[in-house]
């Protein structure tokens, strides 16, 4: 299934008087922007302890305390890990190049995200970050190199034969609320939709959804009458509710665009935890929750400690760069080292 928490309408939704349902109404291209899978594969416990272990050797800034390596030596791309075994791989980019016009966004790039990691995607503003999240969604076809959802290609944008076996959220940047539409509706849209819930079924799940991202007595409330940090969290809430009813529950990646661009400090780090903890079930036991693994979209330091585990660093529509988050700050590659520091000076000009 692909769950886009996006603004992909083509008519306005009006509630109807003196109910709780809503008019159903055409979407993009006429077709519903959620798609169900049903196809289940074995879980890689393996990865999933990568994807909670908290970086070591922290310094009191929260990063590692190892300092800059030589800035004249340059890291081998070639050189980073990558397990033999892909039957744990769920989205795979092969070779992507995607242009607009005469702009050149993305330029061959390369990448697998496995059954429980949490990836962030990083690089200074404008490198095509936020296109390859489309990308995988399948609202941007690529202009050459393909896309794998589960081992299966996908041809073109996505449609209602999507390849089974995974869903996938996208939380846009800007929450894309439906303006007209409580919170209670907003979160609900999936199930309203496409489901045979009762309308107290799911009036119990979003309130349960809600709670999860630490949200409550919210749902009788409209986008405009929310924070920009709550407005957040009702999206985070609508990507990660689903019909409780199937028999069987499809794995879910999760595509956060910049999910704390925009908020202050401490409302980042709400969001942050909130990415974490709706990914993990029970930490004590490192069980996954719905959510599968994620990818972060940031150029925020916060959201690099604190939400994601490896990080693949895209400059000039290339990723030059790879590896554990806990590892950013020591890499002796010059464009990776301007970027952590902030610095003036280096191969990054704006």
């Amino acid at each position: 299934m692909v769950s886009l928490s996006g603004s992909l309408l083509s008519s306005l939704t009006v509630t109807n008087a003196g109910s709780n349902r809503f008019t159903r109404f055409p979407l993009y291209n006429s077709k519903m922007i959620h798609f169900r899978c049903y196809k289940r594969k074995k879980v890689q416990r393996k990865a999933v302890r990568a994807c909670v272990a908290p970086p070591p050797n922290l310094g009191s800034d929260g990063w590692s305390a190892t300092k800059f390596n030589d800035p004249s030596k340059s890291e081998n791309l070639s050189t980073v890990w990558e397990p033999e075994d892909n039957s744990d791989v769920l989205i795979e980019c092969r070779d992507v190049y995607k242009s607009f016009g005469e702009k050149h966004i993305l330029r061959g790039v390369s990448f697998k995200i496995r059954h429980g990691e949490a990836v962030g995607i990083i690089g200074p503003s404008g490198t095509g970050k936020s296109t390859i999240l489309k990308i995988i969604a399948g609202l941007l076809a690529p202009d050459k190199g393909e896309v794998y959802i589960r081992g299966k290609k996908r041809v073109g944008l996505i449609s209602d034969e999507e390849i089974s076996g995974l869903r996938i959220g996208l939380v846009f940047q800007s929450a894309a609320l439906f303006d007209s539409l409580t919170v209670r509706e907003n979160v609900g849209f999936l199930l309203y939709e496409n489901s045979s819930m009762s309308e107290d079924q799911i009036s119990e799940l979003v309130t349960e959804n809600l709670a999860a991202v630490g949200l409550k007595d919210v749902e009788d409330r409209l986008p405009s009458e929310l924070s920009g940090g709550m407005k957040k969290r009702v999206a985070l809430a609508r990507s990660i509710i689903f019909d409780t009813t199937k028999e069987a529950i499809e794995p879910e990646v999760l595509l956060y665009d910049e999910p704390t661009a925009g908020l202050d400090p401490i409302a980042s780090t709400v969001v942050e935890d909130l990415i974490r903890s709706v990914h993990m079930k029970d930490e004590a036991t490192v069980k996954l929750g719905n959510i599968a693994s994620y990818v972060v979209v940031t150029h925020q330091h916060s959201t690099i400690r604190r939400a994601v585990d490896r990080l693949i660093f895209l400059y000039d529509g290339k990723i030059v760069w790879q590896g554990m988050t806990h590892e950013f700050t020591t890499s002796s590659n010059s464009i990776v080292q301007q970027f952590a520091s902030g610095s003036l000076d280096g191969p990054i000009r704006y």
